[in-house]
């Protein structure tokens, strides 16, 4: 049985996620009604790491991500994996 390979994720499908998640850190953290500073100390982290985050950093640690989710929006992180879709 040969393995199959997933076709390689085009950068803009990188970014496009990176995006995603930014966007809804930022979107929670109003809905909250916080700055990035009072969330940031409420999770343990900086408000550099906050603001790179809600500006499309890609290179985002998990654990920080849960963190944040967690300990700043009291709420649960669940992620979803999907298969790639080939050409």
């Amino acid at each position: 049985m040969v393995p199959v390979v997933p076709p390689p994720v085009k950068p803009f499908e990188r970014g496009y996620e990176a995006f995603k998640l930014g966007a809804m850190s930022q979107e929670m953290r109003k809905e909250n009604k916080m700055t990035q500073e009072q969330l940031a100390a409420k999770c343990g982290t900086t408000k550099t790491y906050i603001s790179r985050i809600e500006n499309n950093a890609n290179d985002i640690r998990l654990s920080t991500l849960m963190r944040i989710v967690w300990e700043g929006f009291g709420k649960h992180l669940k992620l979803t994996l999907s298969q790639l879709k080939s050409k």
